[in-house]
């Protein structure tokens, strides 16, 4: 069995081969042949890829670096007023004052095959980053301009995007709300990075070489794959897929993070967030007199809430204010 570093070595050279025998198929059987068996290995090669490779979405752990552990129970003496108070941008975020604020927000999960909010867990902050920031970062600013657009509409898209679905596979209602959201480029640009369904043996074979957290999210996410483009899959089918029920087990590379910690944002403001659910959470600002950050944005869009458990999900914020149902 062939190392991922030899994987990574060679993968050019076998996409060079299959394209080879794809364009002689025609013209020889024999040729087809080989195409098949290359083929076979090029999908071998490709799941490998994915796996060791960057997700569309990698913030994690380690890049939430702004915890203030020293302001753990802390609460601001200025009396709490509403976010939505503050004068808005562009962008769907908010324009910076002095003050304490807070406003119970849409959330989004962006970890498919891992356990929602709960047990206690706090949650800190971290940019968003990955190959698909520009297309999150955008269906998040433009869904403040399109209230009409349902939550889980939002989600539907988000999930396409870490599962890497094929937007040109998916319903006309998804189709239609994605290009309300995205650009025609980005659309292009998610297409072209679309895993194609992978075959079972294939997706076997590559599962047993990865740790047990990275197979559960890629089963998850090949589920979602495969339900996105199948007609008459509901909301409710896709959340089952996505968010893992009952208890969830310290993941590997956890650390404790007491719920409602503080993280001091470059901006020179402070951020915590306190999930009520991966769709809704309550997030808290703090802008203190004299704070670098008066004047400045809060764009909840490039913010995602990391949990200090591993195996919890990571939620992205946005500028809609949550609806109770």
């Amino acid at each position: 069995m062939p190392s991922f570093s030899s994987i990574r070595r060679f993968a050019p050279a076998a996409l060079a081969l299959v394209l080879t025998a794809t364009a002689a198929e025609a013209a020889s059987a024999q040729i087809g042949g080989l195409g098949r068996t290359l083929g076979r290995a090029a999908s071998r090669l490709n799941v490998d890829a994915v796996l060791r490779g960057d997700d569309p979405i990698t913030t994690s752990l380690p890049h939430a670096r702004w915890a203030v552990d020293s302001l753990d129970n802390f609460t601001p003496r200025e009396s709490k007023r509403s976010m939505l108070q503050l004068q808005r941008t562009p962008n769907g975020g908010f324009v910076l004052q002095p003050g304490y604020y807070e406003m119970h927000t849409q959330s989004y999960c962006l970890k498919a095959g891992t356990h929602g909010p709960g047990g206690g867990d706090g949650y800190l902050y971290a940019p968003t980053q990955g190959p698909a920031e520009d297309a999150v970062t955008t269906i998040l600013r433009n869904s403040v301009n399109h209230p009409e657009i349902q939550q889980s509409q939002v989600q539907t898209l988000l999930w396409a995007i870490i599962a890497r679905a094929k937007f040109e596979d998916l319903s006309a209602e998804h189709k239609a709300t994605a290009a309300r959201l995205l650009t025609p480029r980005q659309l292009t640009a998610l297409n072209r990075t679309a895993l194609d369904l992978v075959p079972g043996p294939a997706l076997e074979a590559a599962m047993s070489r990865v740790p047990p957290l990275v197979r559960q999210v890629f089963q998850a996410e090949a589920q979602l794959r495969q339900m996105l483009t199948t007609p008459g899959t509901s909301f409710q089918q896709l959340e089952a897929a996505a968010v893992l029920a009952g208890m969830a087990p310290m993941g590997e590379g956890s650390r404790v993070v007491p719920s409602g910690r503080w993280s001091l944002h470059p901006d020179g403001y402070y951020v915590r967030y306190i999930p009520q659910g991966y769709s809704h959470t309550v997030t808290q600002l703090w802008v203190p007199q004299g704070s670098p950050a008066v004047g400045k944005e809060y764009d909840p869009a490039t913010h995602i809430a990391v949990p200090g458990n591993t195996a919890r999900q990571r939620l992205v914020q946005s500028g809609r204010a949550h609806q109770e149902s």
